[in-house]
């Protein structure tokens, strides 16, 4: 299913890297002085199943326990004061996108076009370039919470306790999420998952379930849930740093050509120009991505009360864990995607592009269409004055298979550098959920606001569907994202109608269901192995021999 990379002929080493909006994908680019697996080959596929693998374990942990960080708010809290917890994270996560420039983007773009094009002794200056604005952006955006909390805290109904609290740790969560992003651009998938994915998750779950039980005694500041869940952040910044200083250090680098002073300085002005041309539109359109995400709670508890907000939360909580399995994917392909695209070879940007998406589909689509039929049930197990929320936890559950079906179809637009048209579908998808909730939200609370997000996913997903087909030639629909979707939709969705109609809906019949259901997936999952390219992760207990050229050192290893 994969293609070898051709290189094509060599730049001068001082050549600087293609501008951003004219991408790589149509002009073949330097090959790499130090050779690496292509993107396109066996071991390339190979590479980005360990990544894979290794990122969903992760985010598996991660999923977990931010279902359980969210099933004991909404238990001990009760309604109110979880709708008041939720939204205070909401605004952290969405003024902490706001910080981040856009910046961990173009810090997993530019190391890997740096490497395809034979210029590694500019890797220091990329780093540089994006952390440091970074860390001051995190500073300001950090005080204007902090003073404006509040006129905050007024308009959504909680406290200007949590919202100050988290204000102090917004700088080093937005730092410790560059310095991630840096380390995938070095290939190292490794603490992504060990800190972001394990290490600051579970320590979320222990220190608020430390704080259930001590409610049961005694009360507990609502501040404190917020303390608990941002504070681990801290420390993750730091082990990132010391990880991406590593890294860096072992990395192998090309001697920098012989030129002035002058010269040098001026090439690193255009690589910081390039950098932040490429970051700028995807600054915005992550802040809208966000805001995807994180708005419509926000609106939900200005326009229909926290209880509202905190049973919308509730239902749509499912949907974090798919996005969070799609990143996990796309982070594992990007450095790959970006020298595929750059080197112009758009055999392996497909096939990595079509992989990718079926794993995605394989892993997501049980959950989406186990909640879509049973989204009661699921909602039982956070109390039952969740239940109201079935109607908006199966639409949302609808509009997530859509999405997941289409891949990581805003990754791929962004390594081929079409960033600014990520921009433009995220605003439209933005302005159709907030047209949509403020119209609907006032009516039909929860629901109205699941409405407002589904059709912001459907215009988030088939417009750049359309734009990655027409202008990179790529598309998700491969034989594994078919093999995949027909085997979760007969076992999901056909499969539980029938065993329920015996068994009954009730607890007994929604265990006999997933029992059946899950032996039978994993049944078509064996047999349809060849087409959805399973046989990559056999290489997961095999370390990988270096490539010709390569350094044979324990980081260069490691960093797949």
């Amino acid at each position: 299913m994969t293609t070898p990379t051709r290189p094509a002929a060599r730049r001068p080493a001082a050549a600087p890297p293609a501008a951003a909006e004219q991408p790589d994908a149509d002009r073949p680019a330097a090959a790499p002085r130090h050779a690496e697996p292509g993107p396109g080959t066996d071991e390339g596929t190979r590479a980005t199943a360990r990544g894979g693998a290794l990122n969903l374990a992760g985010t598996v942990v991660a999923g977990l326990a931010g279902l359980g960080v969210t099933w004991l708010v909404a238990r001990a809290a009760g309604p109110g004061a979880a709708g008041a917890f939720f939204t205070a994270t909401a605004a952290f996560a969405l003024l902490g996108t706001v910080a981040r420039l856009g910046a961990p983007t173009s810090l997993v773009y530019w190391p890997a076009r740096l490497r395809a094009r034979g210029q590694t002794h500019l890797l220091g200056a990329c780093l540089r370039t994006g952390l440091a604005p970074v860390a001051a952006a995190g500073l300001v955006v950090a005080a204007a919470l902090w003073w404006t909390a509040p006129v905050v805290a007024g308009w959504l109904g909680g406290g200007t306790a949590e919202l100050r609290t988290l204000a102090v740790l917004l700088p080093p969560a937005v730092v410790a999420d560059a310095l991630l992003a840096a380390t995938r651009g070095y290939r190292a998938m490794g603490p992504t998952v060990l800190l972001d994915r394990v290490a600051r998750p579970a320590a979320q779950l222990l220190g608020i379930a430390a704080l259930a039980v001590a409610g049961r005694w005694v009360a507990v500041p609502l501040w404190l849930y917020a303390l608990a869940f941002a504070a681990p952040y801290a420390p993750v910044a730091g082990l990132a740093a010391v990880r991406l200083r590593r890294l860096h250090r072992a990395a192998p680098t090309d001697a920098a050509p012989t030129a002035a002073p002058s010269t040098a300085a001026a090439e690193r002005r255009r690589l910081r120009g390039q950098f932040w041309r490429f970051a700028g539109p995807r600054a915005a359109a992550s802040v809208a991505q966000s805001a995807l995400q994180r708005v419509d709670v926000l609106l939900v508890a200005g326009l229909a009360g926290l209880a509202a907000a905190a049973v919308y939360a509730v239902a749509g909580r499912f949907v974090l864990l798919g996005q969070a399995v799609n990143q996990a994917i796309s982070q594992a392909v990007q450095p790959r995607l970006a020298e595929a695209l750059a080197t112009g070879d758009r055999a392996a940007a497909r096939a990595l592009y079509q992989t990718a998406t079926g794993w995605l589909v394989l892993v997501t689509w049980p959950l989406h269409l186990t909640v879509l039929a049973f989204a009661p049930r699921y909602l039982d197990l956070f109390g039952p004055q969740y239940r109201s929320g079935a109607a908006a936890a199966a639409v949302l559950a609808a509009a997530m298979l859509v999405a997941t079906g289409c891949g990581m179809v805003d990754t791929v637009l962004a390594m081929g550098g079409r960033t600014s048209w990520n921009l433009y579908n995220v605003a439209l998808a933005l302005a159709v959920m907030i047209g949509l909730d403020l119209l609907l939200i006032p009516r039909y609370g929860a629901l109205g606001a699941a409405l407002g997000l589904a059709a912001a996913v459907l215009v988030n997903n088939l417009l750049p569907l359309a734009q990655v087909g027409l202008a990179l030639r790529v598309h998700p629909f491969g034989p594994g994202m078919l093999a995949a979707a027909a085997a979760a939709t007969a076992c999901y969705g056909v499969l539980p109608l029938l065993v329920t109609g015996v068994a009954g809906r009730g607890l007994g019949g929604l265990a006999v269901s997933l029992a059946v259901s899950g032996a039978a997936y994993l049944a078509c999952a064996a047999a349809l192995r060849r087409p959805l390219a399973l046989a990559a992760f056999r290489a997961l207990r095999k370390p990988t021999p270096p490539a010709a050229g390569t350094p044979h050192t324990k980081e260069h290893r490691g960093a797949h």
